[in-house]
């Protein structure tokens, strides 16, 4: 893992440990993230269901 991927993860951990407000959202995020993997997993076409999954998160639900 890249060093800033890894400071990036060492600061949400942190982030969330002390705020509950953050907290809490992160395990929406992390919920959310389950969601999508089990729904890309039983689509045939793995690759457009990924790219759907994208375009959703970046269009923000």
């Amino acid at each position: 893992m890249s060093v800033l991927l890894q400071k990036l993860a060492r600061y949400v951990v942190q982030k969330a440990t002390s705020d509950p407000e953050a907290r809490d959202k992160v395990l929406e995020v992390a919920l959310r993230c389950v969601n999508e993997a089990k729904q890309i997993a039983k689509e045939n076409d793995r690759a457009y269901a990924a790219g759907r999954a994208i375009r959703r998160a970046l269009k923000g639900r």
